[in-house]
């Protein structure tokens, strides 16, 4: 039996979403901008799933844009925002601890001649809104900052950050990556303040390959993709329905589960914290409050990767961080400056809806094990 405890790096596809994919390719397969039937049928069915994913998320259909994934969201709100409000400024606000599909094109656009404040963090991943309100200035195109933390669980002062550009006046748009935020944490796109959200399909139980972006009304973003003029004609390029009807799936039966399965994660994250306690007292919680499905851990003393390499022989399935990483150093755990046997021993232990406690027990006896069989480091 397998346990899987790495929600945060990709969920299963659920039923319904897989259902709802089959069914667009094989009865609803008709190009979305062609005029016959099958056509218009398409656009028809696409119509009703841009609402629903758009109605999970809080927003209006016409706020709302399918993207590949939220890497590309990311990249397009970043890139665009920037382009938009190029006679403003070439200042950007961003957080040490972004995924790095936010790093990586600030840092391009900081090679570009971009000048950036990278706010640090405390040291359980908290970002302190007054840093944040001190290095807004007058020229500040553009504020990034996530809404959880897809390492730590922490959640981020979005919220406080669009305040602080409202009282700053300066004509920064804000940017929030809500990959780890969409439908594990309540909000709206309008009371976080901010312009533009991104959020991803397979981290809510859709295929991989979609997401979307949220683009406040009003606000002109230039295109990602010119061509055809889908999407608005923001994002060229036919439809990918299936996905699309799997995302709507997943969002429409995730947001009427909401409260549960927040609640199931929530419990499982505390059992969790109370198991490894009594049994692994060792090992750390390195961030005791933060959204109800991530829990990041440390073993000191032992390498994250021969854990989960360890672990993975058994059957149960965790990081060592984002799976982004592919072995290399996080960069988010490396800026809370934690110890070094810390930083080697850090886990991230990821929960979602069908989560059971069998998986968590599973896990804590795992971690027993590989205490009692692997050898410490000498760092």
């Amino acid at each position: 039996m397998s346990h899987y405890l790495d929600n945060a790096a990709t969920t299963p596809v659920r039923p319904e979403a897989v259902q709802a994919a089959v069914e667009a390719m094989v009865q609803v397969w008709g190009n979305p901008s062609s005029q016959y039937p099958l056509g218009r049928e398409a656009a028809d069915r696409l119509k009703g799933w841009r609402g629903d994913v758009a109605g999970a998320l809080g927003c209006g259909p016409e706020e709302l844009w399918f993207t590949s994934c939220g890497s590309e969201g990311d990249n397009w709100a970043i890139q665009g925002a920037m382009e938009l409000n190029r006679r403003k400024g070439r200042h950007i606000v961003t957080t040490a601890i972004e995924h790095a599909a936010v790093t990586e094109p600030v840092k391009a656009l900081e090679r570009q001649g971009c000048e950036v404040t990278w706010l640090q963090p405390g040291r359980q991943g908290e970002i302190d809104p007054g840093q944040l309100a001190a290095a807004l200035r007058p020229d500040t195109a553009l504020v990034s900052m996530m809404l959880v933390n897809n390492e730590l669980g922490t959640l981020l002062p979005v919220r406080e950050a669009a305040r602080a550009i409202g009282q700053a006046g300066c004509p920064a748009l804000l940017h929030c990556d809500a990959v780890q935020g969409f439908l594990k944490v309540p909000f709206t796109p309008k009371e976080l303040g901010a312009d533009l959200v991104t959020v991803s399909g397979h981290k809510v139980h859709a295929p991989k390959g979609i997401g979307a972006l949220y683009v406040r009304k009003g606000l002109k973003l230039p295109p990602l993709i010119r061509g055809g003029g889908q999407e608005g004609g923001l994002r060229s390029g036919t439809e990918a329905t299936s996905q699309i009807a799997a995302f709507a799936a997943a969002a429409r039966l995730g947001a009427a589960s909401f409260q549960k399965d927040a609640a199931h994660m929530a419990g499982l994250r505390a059992y969790a914290a109370q198991r490894l306690a009594q049994e692994v007292p060792e090992a750390l919680v390195l961030a005791p409050e933060g959204a109800p499905h991530i829990l990041p851990i440390s073993l000191p003393g032992y390498k994250s990767e021969v854990v989960v390499r360890f672990l993975g022989d058994r059957g149960i399935a965790l990081s060592s961080g984002s799976a982004c990483h592919r072995g290399k150093p996080s960069h988010v755990f490396a800026a809370l400056k934690l110890p070094r046997q810390q930083l080697d021993g850090a886990l991230r232990i990821s929960f979602s809806y069908d989560t059971a406690q069998e998986d968590v027990d599973a896990l804590i006896g795992g971690l027993k094990a590989a205490r009692e069989q692997l050898f410490t480091t000498l760092s």
